[in-house]
């Protein structure tokens, strides 16, 4: 989740979803965090499941912390691409609250399984019915802890539903292996309704080629 306060080191404890992926992530595996803020699921990783990690970041001050805590990390703008990594890579890469951030996502998504067998991708849904009920009430873009900024300073320039997700998905040869929602303050797989109930999703992806 993007904070309010562009200087704020997220902590482990601070996302719900930093659960959901580490659960997905095998020991001693390769990892790719895209977008890896202060490297805090790195380093939770890194000491509870002994793997390779890797963080790439845009913000020098989250760059520096990384590189404190002894975790590798590229000072990179994502909507660069991934190029300067070969094929099959990395075992993971994930792109964690990112997704709508970042200027190209379609191609961002199909990089990240370019460079990696798997993905996992975290974002708030903006199917949820809370969202849409605000706007035709109060008449205004709608405001929420996934989504707390206002129209004009807000950094989330491509806003996703899961159907859409699932659609693009689908579009593009990209499997969904896993899938995680949360309605309150857990997250559960095959959640009723997702598309309007869940406030985040949570999704494991591989392309089909990589299957075969």
């Amino acid at each position: 989740m993007v904070s309010n306060n562009p200087r704020k080191f997220v902590t482990i404890d601070d996302r719900l979803d930093f659960g959901v992926i580490s659960a997905l992530i095998e020991e001693d595996t390769w990892v790719l965090d895209l977008g890896c803020g202060s490297g805090a699921l790195l380093e939770y990783l890194i000491k509870t499941k002994d793997v390779k990690g890797m963080g790439i970041e845009i913000n020098i001050e989250k760059t520096i912390v990384c590189m404190k805590k002894g975790i590798p990390v590229i000072h990179q703008d994502l909507n660069e691409g991934l190029s300067n990594f070969k094929e099959d890579t990395f075992d993971y890469c994930v792109l964690s609250q990112t997704l709508q951030v970042v200027q190209h996502p379609d191609e961002l998504m199909l990089d990240m399984l370019r460079i990696a067998k798997f993905g996992i991708v975290s974002f708030p849904n903006f199917g949820y019915y809370r969202l849409p009920l605000k706007l035709f009430f109060r008449g205004k873009m709608p405001q929420s802890k996934e989504f707390p900024y206002d129209w004009d300073n807000t950094p989330n320039i491509h806003l996703v539903t899961i159907k859409d997700f699932r659609d693009f998905c689908k579009k593009n040869g990209i499997v969904i292996l896993k899938e995680y929602h949360n309605y309150g303050e857990e997250y559960s797989p095959g959640l009723t309704l997702a598309n309007k109930r869940s406030k985040n999703c949570v999704a494991l992806i591989t392309h089909e080629r990589k299957l075969k």
